[in-house]
C-alpha cells in the first residue's frame, strides 16, 4: 500500500529507462505514426466542410441503447433528437478559416454540446456516457464549430476532438498560442495536482487547477520588489497562465503557484522508482469515467503518470493499446493460458497491460507474480472458498493481476490484448 515497498524490490530502481532525447524521439514517432493524434499546429489555413463534419460525426453518434437520466428516468426520444439538432451540422460553411484557442480552466470534453448526464442503467450514475475526457489549462486547440445555442465549441486538441463549453477556452492567434507551449524556463506539475493562489485582482488565474504533467512557463526574473496580483511572491513561484478576457480573447498573466506545491524544474527522469512514486500519488483517488468528478479514469491515470516524464500517450485505451509508437507486445487470441502466464511473469515496472476497455500498470512482483496499480471501478475474483467475489473499488488501487477474472469464468490474463513497454 505504499511506493517504497515496491521500489525496494527493484535491483536498479533509479536507472534511467529512457533519457530526454529518446523520449523526444518516441513522441515524434507517436505524431508520425498514430492516427489518433492530431497535429493541430500544422492544420491548413482553411478547413473544408467535409473535414469539420467528419470530426463531429465521428464523435457525436446517437447511442442505440436506452439511456437514463440521474433520476433513473428514460431519456425521451425528443430530447435525443434535439441534441442531434444542436450539432448545427447545417451551419458548417463550405470552407472556413482555421481558428485557434487555448484552455484556461480544466474543461470537460462532451459527446454532445450539453451538460445532460446520461447512463446505461437506472441507479448507475457513475459512468456518464456523454463524458469523453478533459483538457487542462495551457492546452492548444483548434476551434472548428459552434453549437446551435452558441454555448459550446467543437474543438480539436492534440489528443482528442469533442464539445467543450466556450467559457473554458480563450480564442487567440496561432503564433502566441504555440509559442506559449515552448517557453522556457518552465515548471512541471509532479503532484497529482497543484492549484494557483487565490487572487481577487486577477480572477482569470485565481485557483486554477493544474494536473500532473502540466508544463507552465516560469517567470524566473520577476522583480523582487514587484507584487503579483496584490501579493508578494517570496513564498510562491511566479508562473504565466492563459486566461479569457471579457470578450473571450486569449490573454496571459502572471500567477502564483505556492513553492510547497509538488513541482519540478523539468520533467522527471523516467525510472522505475519514479514510475511507482508517481502512480502512488493518485492512490485512493476516486475513479472518474472520462475525467468526471474532477479526477481521471484508467487511461487518463497512466497518461498523466507518463506525462510527468514528458512521455505522450494517446487518450483512450483502444488507441494506447495498438499505438505503433511504443515497444508493443501483441497477445494473439490463440495464445494458451500457460503461454500468457509466462509473458506476464516477465513483466517489468511501468509496463502497461491492456484488456478491452481497461489499462493497468505493473508496480512489481509478489511471490513471482505481477501486481498492478490501476484506476478501476472494481475487480472480480474467487475467494478462498471458491465463491465468486466482486469488489467495487471505484478508485486507484493496487491488486494482483493473475487472480483477477474478466467475467464469471474467464481470467483477466486471457483477455489481455497487448502490453505496451515505454522502454527500449
Amino acid at each position: 500500500m505504499n511506493a517504497d515497498y515496491w521500489i525496494r524490490q527493484q535491483a536498479r530502481p533509479d536507472a534511467t529507462i529512457l533519457d530526454a532525447k529518446a523520449i523526444a524521439a518516441q513522441n515524434r514517432r507517436l505524431h508520425e505514426l498514430d492516427a489518433s493524434v492530431h497535429d493541430i499546429e500544422h492544420l491548413p489555413a482553411q478547413l473544408s466542410q467535409a473535414q469539420v463534419r467528419g470530426w463531429i460525426e465521428a464523435m457525436s453518434q446517437p447511442r442505440e441503447e436506452t439511456l437514463y437520466d440521474e433520476r433513473g428516468e428514460e431519456i425521451a426520444a425528443a430530447t435525443l433528437t434535439a441534441l442531434s439538432e444542436d450539432l448545427a451540422l447545417d451551419k458548417i460553411p463550405a470552407r472556413q478559416d482555421t481558428r485557434y484557442g487555448m484552455v484556461v480552466r480544466r474543461a470537460d470534453l462532451r459527446t454532445f454540446p450539453t451538460r445532460l448526464r446520461v447512463f446505461n442503467s437506472r441507479g448507475d450514475t457513475d459512468i456518464d456516457r456523454y463524458q469523453e475526457s478533459a483538457l487542462f489549462p495551457g492546452t492548444p486547440v483548434a476551434i472548428v464549430h459552434e453549437s446551435r445555442d452558441g454555448k459550446y465549441w467543437f474543438v480539436v486538441s492534440p489528443l482528442y476532438a469533442a464539445w467543450v463549453e466556450k467559457d473554458r477556452i480563450a480564442e487567440g492567434a496561432k503564433a502566441p498560442i504555440f509559442a506559449y507551449t515552448r517557453k522556457t524556463p518552465y515548471l512541471v506539475v509532479t503532484g497529482a495536482s497543484a492549484r494557483t493562489v487565490h487572487t481577487p485582482e486577477q480572477a482569470g488565474v485565481s485557483d486554477v487547477q493544474l494536473e500532473m504533467g502540466v508544463r507552465v512557463p516560469l517567470l524566473a526574473d520577476w522583480p523582487s520588489d514587484k507584487p503579483v496580483n496584490g501579493q508578494h511572491h517570496y513564498a510562491s513561484h511566479v508562473i504565466e497562465l492563459p486566461y479569457r478576457d471579457d470578450k473571450g480573447r486569449l490573454q496571459f498573466s502572471p500567477a502564483l503557484l505556492p513553492r510547497n506545491s509538488d513541482t519540478n524544474a523539468d520533467y522527471l527522469p523516467l525510472t522505475q522508482a519514479n514510475l511507482v512514486r508517481q502512480g502512488f500519488k493518485f492512490f485512493g483517488e476516486r475513479y472518474g469515467w472520462g475525467h468526471s468528478y474532477n479526477t481521471r479514469d484508467c487511461s487518463g491515470f497512466v497518461s498523466e503518470i507518463y506525462r510527468s516524464f514528458g512521455v505522450q500517450l494517446p487518450r483512450n485505451t483502444r488507441d494506447q493499446a495498438v499505438s505503433p509508437a511504443y515497444n508493443r507486445i501483441d497477445l494473439a487470441e490463440g495464445l494458451s493460458h500457460e503461454e500468457r502466464l509466462k509473458i506476464v511473469k516477465s513483466l517489468e515496472v511501468g509496463d502497461l497491460i491492456y484488456i478491452p476497455g481497461h489499462v493497468m500498470m505493473v508496480v512489481g512482483h509478489e511471490d513471482g507474480w505481477p501486481y498492478v496499480i490501476h484506476d478501476t471501478t472494481g475487480i472480480t475474483f474467487r475467494d478462498r472458498t471458491g465463491d465468486l467475489t466482486r469488489v467495487h473499488l471505484n478508485g486507484v488501487s493496487v491488486t494482483p493481476l493473475v487472480p483477477l477474472l474478466f467475467n464469471r469464468e474467464q481470467p483477466t490474463v486471457d483477455r489481455i490484448t497487448s502490453i505496451q513497454r515505454i522502454r527500449p
